[in-house]
């Protein structure tokens, strides 16, 4: 299934940038904070830069050509080390210079998302980007003006919930974009019930995405995960047909049988 990352609900795994600023309690154990300080990267936070990755295009086009050599569609999540939607921040090199482009110009993150938007995503017709966000509401700030009328068929946009309040607060801004939409709702912290109504809305939440990817945290400072959680989340999926994907408990517990749900969206 994860031809090339380790996340078990993707194909591959894309990052133009690493680095990120912490949103809401989900990200207080970020593996991509930890992983990014033991490999000497201070890129975390509103006053630093983000570490440019210089390979990722070649990656897209090498993604693209074995999905097509198979005739089939692989899933690119956007990204593990980043959040795709963040206000542009500077950019510095592998050896934390400034990024210039061709030599020539400063760019910021908001420009690698442009060209990805803009060139590799129109190009791209046997992968489907998941843009996965705790920002949802900047969605519509950083979208190409077309998507807004006609958002591609090939992006799904998606938001991180971890809680009862995140879930009300982010699945509203995030159905205020056009398109496929998901949640991945990990690490879950909570009890969190996806068929009440949202705030000043007669849609009931779950109403609102396409698919939801479900699951603990894991590590070594792991928050409990109860799987009951985890059952009302499958249940109230399969009363609206929303596919469901259990992840994992902590990546040390069994994924109890009845739990062992995989599946994704059309």
């Amino acid at each position: 299934m994860a031809e090339n990352s380790k996340i078990e609900w993707t194909h591959h795994t894309a990052n133009l940038w690493w680095g990120c600023t912490k949103v809401h309690e989900g990200c207080d154990n970020c593996y991509a904070l930890t992983f990014a300080k033991r490999v000497g990267n201070d890129i975390w936070g509103n006053d630093k830069p983000r570490r440019m990755i210089k390979n990722v295009w070649a990656e897209f086009e090498r993604f693209q050509k074995e999905a097509q050599k198979q005739n089939k569609i692989h899933r690119v999540f956007v990204g593990s080390m980043m959040d795709i939607f963040e206000k542009p921040m500077p950019l510095v090199d592998h050896k934390g210079n400034p990024y210039l482009e061709d030599g020539n110009e400063f760019w910021n993150t908001g420009q690698l998302r442009d060209k990805l938007f803009n060139e590799v995503v129109p190009n791209s017709p046997n992968l489907k980007f998941l843009l996965l966000t705790k920002r949802p509401s900047n969605i519509n700030k950083y979208i190409p003006e077309s998507w807004k009328q006609n958002p591609p068929e090939n992006v799904m946009f998606g938001t991180s919930p971890v809680s009862q309040k995140t879930a009300n607060d982010l699945i509203l801004q995030l159905s205020k974009v056009n398109g496929h939409k998901f949640l991945s709702i990990e690490p879950q912290l909570e009890k969190i019930d996806l068929l009440v109504k949202a705030k000043d809305s007669d849609m009931i939440l779950l109403d609102m995405v396409d698919w939801i990817i479900n699951g603990g945290e894991s590590g070594h400072t792991k928050r409990p995960f109860d799987a009951d959680w985890g059952r009302l989340i499958r249940d109230a999926c399969k009363t609206r047909a929303v596919p469901f994907f259990f992840k994992q408990i902590d990546k040390v517990k069994a994924i109890p049988e009845d739990l062992l749900v995989r599946e994704f969206p059309k």
